[in-house]
């Protein structure tokens, strides 16, 4: 079972109730993940709310589809949907970062509902996500591993060792969604370490590849749904986006990766989503 969003209107209300639901819990913290929180939004509202098959009130039911977020700074964002979800109440996103609560800074199976793995070593997301994928055909189940990593991550030499083991074993049913944001930690990606056209590595390494727009949900989940009709190979779908993406005093800055702010600086960001959030709902009638 999911939530089933029909239209790109509904996933775009989606995202925008995500985005929102993202940044106050980051503001009652003061600072957090935002730059990589925000690019990844969209990708979530069309995993959640059209694609994947889960079940809150049975988290660990075994023939789920899984998400592996191995950019796991990027929590927040995760936690975010997995409220909205039903996993758990939104008054827990007051959580983040608060010892002994349930919202780590970076994503941890152990301590939240709904994760599927804990993350925040870049480049390990691949081969875990590698090991459910393949533990799942083992296991004759029809359940897909969806896996998040970010473009600086892809430094991380394990990322291309995975690569060529999935695509050997011929893992179709795993999809690894890259944000291509093109910043990572500290700096621009081509500055740090230049690795050039995704598409063609990921292609050149005999997976399927599809770009698309990151910040269209509609989009991500076409790119999605034709993923799971490939049953030759694993799917790397490159997604084009922008860092601080929706978040007026993180979008555009080049050290956004983590950051403090004001409380006026958040409540002129909460505003400005409260705003496309009320435009989307319209545009669904």
């Amino acid at each position: 079972m999911h939530i089933t969003m029909t239209t790109d209107s509904q996933l775009q209300v989606m995202a925008e109730e995500m985005r929102l639901k993202t940044l106050r819990e980051l503001g009652c913290f003061g600072s957090g993940h935002i730059g990589g929180a925000m690019s990844i939004i969209e990708t979530l509202a069309a995993l959640y709310g059209a694609v994947m098959r889960y079940d809150p009130d049975n988290p660990g039911w075994d023939r789920r589809d899984r998400l592996v977020m191995s950019k796991g700074h990027a929590g927040p964002a995760l936690y975010a949907a997995l409220s909205m979800c039903g996993f758990f109440p939104e008054e827990t996103l007051s959580e983040l970062n608060v010892p002994g609560g349930s919202l780590p800074s970076h994503c941890d199976m152990n301590r939240t509902p709904g994760v599927d793995m804990t993350t925040g070593s870049l480049g390990q997301g691949m081969s875990t996500a590698i090991g459910l994928a393949l533990g799942s055909r083992m296991n004759g189940w029809d359940s897909k591993t969806y896996l998040i990593l970010g473009d600086g991550e892809c430094d991380e030499g394990q990322v291309w060792e995975g690569a060529i083991f999935a695509r050997h074993y011929k893992l179709s049913n795993l999809v690894a969604f890259i944000d291509r944001n093109m910043q990572q930690l500290d700096g621009y990606v081509d500055k740090v370490m230049d690795t050039g056209d995704m598409a063609a590595k990921f292609s050149a390494f005999g997976w399927s590849v599809q770009t698309v727009d990151g910040h269209d949900p509609g989009a991500i989940r076409d790119a999605a749904q034709k993923a799971a009709e490939n049953s030759q190979s694993p799917t790397a779908i490159i997604l084009k986006t922008v860092k601080g993406y929706g978040c007026n005093f993180a979008e555009g800055v080049e050290y956004n990766h983590h950051m403090s702010f004001t409380k006026e600086q958040m409540d002129s960001a909460v505003a400005e989503v409260r705003a496309r959030l009320s435009a989307a709902r319209a545009a669904c009638g």
